[in-house]
């Protein structure tokens, strides 16, 4: 079940960069360490529902639904482009204290689950992804997909911190230069637009 070959493949998976790195990294050069390890949580908790629905079979409605998955993608689309208009028009200095400085902690979790409940592409990726390490014959693959889920999960989490503390460090280097910032704030706009784009287009 939780063999070397899942480890490996799930480190691969999680450090790939997409909208959820994209994000906490970006919450933690913007806002600071504490901040990102709020964004951190968020991104794990919103896998929380793509991982339920494929351990209660839901994901096979979706990836049989094309009115389903079409919905939840422009929702996510939406979302995303929200994400670099705000982005874009935040006029606020770094913080340089310990607690987030463009919200409150709660604020930075819910963004960060609405990041990844509106992607569809998760619950398709996991009913694909998660089945594949449950072992024939067990006797309860229910209970095998849970651990594999939680382990996933947890590697998220463990990932997505060291990312976000990464992005933390190079704070200094930046934090006196407002050129900088405003630039670093109209990348991070332009990537989420980016992914927003490429969602859109993107196919099941």
């Amino acid at each position: 079940m939780i063999t070397a070959e899942f480890l490996v493949t799930s480190l691969i998976v999680v450090l790939i960069p997409g909208t959820g790195v994209v994000f906490t990294i970006s919450t933690g050069l913007l806002q600071g360490r504490r901040a990102s390890v709020f964004a951190a949580i968020g991104c794990t908790a919103g896998i929380v529902p793509h991982l339920l629905a494929t351990v209660l079979g839901l994901a096979a409605l979706m990836h049989t639904s094309a009115v389903a998955f079409q919905m939840l993608k422009y929702a996510g689309v939406v979302y995303l482009l929200y994400l670099a208009y705000a982005t874009w028009r935040d006029k606020s200095a770094f913080g340089v204290g310990g607690a987030p400085s463009g919200g409150t902690a709660m604020g930075l979790i819910i963004k960060a689950i609405l990041l990844n409940i509106l992607n569809p592409k998760l619950t398709i990726f996991f009913l694909a992804f998660l089945p594949q390490f449950v072992g024939q014959g067990a006797s309860s693959p229910l209970a095998q997909l849970l651990v594999l889920s939680g382990v996933f999960m947890a590697m998220t989490f463990a990932v997505f911190v060291i990312y976000g503390l990464s992005a933390h460090a190079f704070r200094r280097a930046v934090i006196e230069s407002p050129r900088v910032q405003s630039w670093l704030r109209r990348g991070f706009a332009v990537t989420f637009a980016g992914l927003g784009a490429q969602l859109a287009f993107s196919e099941r």
